[in-house]
């Protein structure tokens, strides 16, 4: 019997080279780039040295619709605006806040080509990834669906967990501590828009009640007297928004406690505003908290949110180095999965590379987004996180591979393939979970329960939208 030999054995043999498939991701180092301010005709004037002030970055953020005539001046159509106050006025959840950093990764123009002013340049504005979630307008929400009809305004349930004001015990050695309700940016899908913020025509905010220090206060005592708490997300908010020696006095005392061994500062701000991070008392700073926490054996590290490739500029590598360079142990980022931003597997890949290569931040988590009001148009189905995640492996370095989960309510995060049911006609999967959280400590059901989660209706097929469209609001939550 003849020997049987592969094709491309065979054309070797002819002399002719198989043919080369390309894989699904190449991989090319791409050099930072900041995006010049100066193409954009409001910052003409700006010096390099304004730029870098964190101060000037704060001054010039813009709040407004007129703000932001001023410094794009004829690149946008009236049409843009109009999409922009309709949203404003009817949907959106988070006030408009973008500090002149962000606003310079829009449209980055890095070939050195603008696009032309009008038509142009509006359609090239529109399709950005960092403007679909930095500022969103009417048009990008879905005109049937805006909000799933089980979305909520603390989705998540963190305010239901306060063990004290600001102070959320979900997981059983973790806590969340909320130390201010600001930020230097707004993202428009923020999880947390029942209280961070001000309010907008659409939600009128959750506010604190007591003074910061009296809540501060609070929450050292508790985890004073909680031993089974391990790991502290300082948070908010934005830590960049709070006066640093507020966060280094609040670290210091947690640092007192013997059962603290992990403590996280949560900033968006490193990418939005990494100017603030580059400040030499900020950085004195950190350099104290750091040696502190290591001479006592406790790993502070710094979390960012960076959700597109082109957010990574030098400055922002320039922050993330100098946190480093200060002591802390890690700069990881956890991103956010978004239609239109970065749900594809080469947008996801791209922006890893880039934290990990350039920045030196490390790949974390990418969280599906929250169920809060008006994000469908952001929000993907579990198949296709799952999908994304199948398309990631393989990349990276391991501990670089970021993992995407859903953050499933009354449960926490769940790498996407931990689902225990799956009905992709309804878009309804089925989870469970292995702690009680501080709402349960009397749930025996607690652990056999399945907690329900749920896709964005429009990327059902078309049974499932049916039924959705049939039942809506009155559906009822599967036990």
């Amino acid at each position: 019997m003849a020997d049987i030999i592969a094709p491309e054995t065979a054309l070797g043999q002819l002399g002719v080279a198989p043919a080369v498939a390309p894989q699904p991701y190449r991989y090319r180092r791409q050099e930072l780039v900041e995006p010049d301010w100066r193409r954009l005709p409001g910052w003409r004037d700006v010096t390099e040295a304004d730029w870098r002030r964190a101060q000037w970055q704060r001054a010039h953020c813009v709040k407004t619709p007129a703000q932001l005539r001023a410094v794009l001046g004829d690149l946008l159509d009236e049409s843009f605006y109009a999409d922009l106050d309709r949203d404003r006025a009817e949907r959106a959840t988070m006030s408009m806040l973008l500090p002149p950093q962000m606003l310079n990764t829009m449209v980055p123009s890095l070939d050195g080509a603008t696009p032309a002013a009008g038509a142009q340049f509006t359609a090239a504005f529109l399709a950005d990834p960092v403007r679909r979630y930095m500022l969103p307008v009417f048009s990008d929400r879905h005109p049937t669906w805006p909000s799933h009809p089980f979305a909520s305004r603390d989705s998540l349930h963190e305010h239901d967990m306060w063990v004290a004001e600001g102070l959320t015990h979900r997981y059983p050695t973790k806590v969340l501590a909320e130390l201010l309700a600001t930020c230097p940016q707004y993202c428009g899908h923020c999880t947390r828009m029942d209280l961070v913020g001000m309010s907008t025509p659409a939600v009128t905010k959750l506010k604190f009640g007591q003074k910061p220090m009296d809540r501060y206060a609070g929450m050292i005592d508790y985890l004073r007297r909680t031993p089974e708490v391990r790991d502290v997300v300082v948070s908010g908010g934005d830590v960049a928004n709070l006066p640093w020696r507020h966060v280094e006095d609040f670290v210091t005392r947690l640092l007192e406690i013997e059962n603290i061994r992990d403590i996280r500062l949560a900033t968006k701000a490193l990418m939005g505003l990494p100017q603030h991070w580059l400040q030499p008392d900020v950085v004195a700073g950190v350099q104290r908290v750091a040696t502190l926490a290591r001479d006592r054996g406790v790993s502070l590290a710094i979390h960012t949110h960076v959700n597109a490739a082109q957010s990574v500029t030098p400055l922002v590598a320039e922050a993330a180095k100098a946190m480093l360079a200060a002591g802390v142990r890690d700069v990881r980022n956890q991103g956010v999965l978004m239609r239109g931003v970065n749900d594809s597997a080469p947008a996801l890949l791209d922006l890893c590379f880039a934290l990990a290569d350039e920045a030196s931040i490390t790949p974390y988590y990418f969280y599906m987004c929250d169920m809060i009001p008006s994000s469908e148009h952001w929000r993907v189905s579990l198949a296709r996180a799952q999908e994304l995640q199948h398309d990631v492996m393989g990349y990276l370095p391991g501990f670089a591979t970021p993992r995407i989960v859903c953050d499933v309510p009354f449960v926490g995060k769940r790498w996407v393939h931990q689902a225990q049911t799956y009905d992709r006609v309804r878009g309804v999967s089925g989870w469970t979970k292995n702690y009680r959280t501080s709402l349960e400590s009397t749930d025996t059901a607690a652990l056999t329960r399945s907690y329900p989660y749920y896709d964005p209706i429009d990327t059902l097929p078309a049974e499932g939208q049916a039924w959705w469209s049939e039942h809506g609001a009155r559906a009822t939550r599967p036990a």
